[in-house]
């Protein structure tokens, strides 16, 4: 199950890195871009990494606020979320919850 999950993550977050990087390639042409509703949505649901990292490396939304407010945020959650599944514990007792 671990497994699985770690997978669907790193297609999420490759997922994410293509949108921005599509986003930051429609720019550059003067196409239709793809909305920051999107962008953050792709990231809010497992690919604010690969966002982030997009970000950074395409130098795309560097300067956009509140995006990157946002974009930071999602990240925060996630990798606060992402802890916090890790811990023993909170592991055990979310498992609980949801049956598994």
């Amino acid at each position: 199950m671990v497994v699985q999950v770690a997978a669907i993550l790193v297609l999420i977050n490759i997922a994410a890195f293509l949108l921005f990087w599509l986003d930051k390639d429609a720019a550059r042409r003067g196409l239709g871009r793809i909305s920051e509703r999107t962008l953050l949505l792709a990231a809010a649901l497992g690919g604010g990494l690969g966002a982030l990292l997009a970000q950074q490396i395409l130098r795309h939304k560097t300067r956009k606020q509140p995006f990157r407010t946002r974009l930071f945020l999602i990240v925060l959650v996630e990798l606060i979320a992402g802890w916090l599944l890790v811990i023993p514990g909170v592991r055990a007792a979310l498992a609980g919850l949801v049956g598994f």
